[in-house]
């Protein structure tokens, strides 16, 4: 079935399958949040365990998928070969850093008093959106990288790793789905609406996807780069965001192993399939 799929995706022009690999991710998060149509509040130590398992998904992303790749495609020895590793990552964190003080949000378990971002009239529902999507960005970003990187060239690149990635985030994006549609569903939202709130903050991934691959596509010296600059935008993410969030209530244990799983699931599955 994955070697059919490879087969497939190795057929067509790659910057043609990073989006067709996001959208897969954006259909999944899609399908998380129509839980809404079946539930009206979801239990929050379940919760807390996906949002886990989300971090730990992206953590194991960010260097089976990411930085090693970046760090192995790279020329010289010793610390020279892990300069561009070095600069793409604090980058991505940097990158992520300023979206974060800029971007009007709020996190998912967090009080309204506890927004970050510049100052806005808009709604709680609104920002617990745009905090979602912040996770997105990155995620995007990073499949469409390592299909920009096939398109390029590079021997290091390969379609069954991008596959793999996206396969990976888009198994986080499930409960990711779920994350941001219970809390709106519980907030009195109807279900189309929260449904709808849920799935648009996912639609950041195809774009940002595209936008990865085509720029390694034409400026191929970057890739390396570009890995790193998305494992960095994961990594801070993970620590600023997804961590947090698990923290609020009485559910650490069950939010650290979530997350220890979800590294272990996307660790094997770059190994096995990578």
């Amino acid at each position: 079935m994955f070697e059919t799929l490879v087969t497939y995706f190795e057929s067509i022009p790659p910057v043609l399958a990073a989006l067709y690999a996001t959208l897969f991710t954006w259909f999944l998060t899609a399908l998380g949040a129509s839980a809404v149509f079946f539930f009206k509040k979801m239990n929050r130590v379940v919760l807390d365990g996906m949002l886990g398992f989300t971090g730990g998904v992206m953590i194991a992303a960010s260097y089976w998928s990411l930085l090693s790749p970046a760090i192995d495609m790279s020329a010289g020895e010793g610390f020279i070969k892990v300069i561009p590793a070095s600069v793409g990552f604090v980058a991505g964190a940097l990158f992520l850093f300023g979206l974060d003080k800029a971007l009007p949000h709020l996190h998912i378990n967090f009080k309204e008093q506890d927004k970050e971002g510049i100052k806005t009239p808009w709604r709680r529902t609104t920002l617990l959106v745009l905090a979602i999507t912040l996770h997105n960005i990155p995620e995007g970003l990073a499949v469409g990288v390592l299909f920009g990187g096939v398109a390029a060239g590079i021997p290091e690149a390969s379609i069954a790793g991008a596959l793999t990635l996206a396969i990976g985030i888009g198994i986080q994006n499930f409960p990711e789905g779920i994350a941001v549609s219970m809390p709106l569903r519980r907030m009195g939202m109807s279900r189309t609406k929260s449904f709808m709130y849920g799935q648009a903050s996912a639609l950041v991934e195809p774009v940002a996807g595209v936008v990865g691959a085509v720029a390694v596509a034409f400026f191929t010296p970057v890739l390396p780069y570009a890995l790193a600059f998305a494992a960095g935008a994961m990594i801070f993410v993970v620590v600023e965001e997804v961590i947090p969030e698990t923290q609020q209530d009485k559910n650490t244990d069950i939010a650290t192993l979530g997350l220890i799983l979800g590294f272990v699931v996307m660790m094997m599955l770059d190994v096995a399939l990578g």
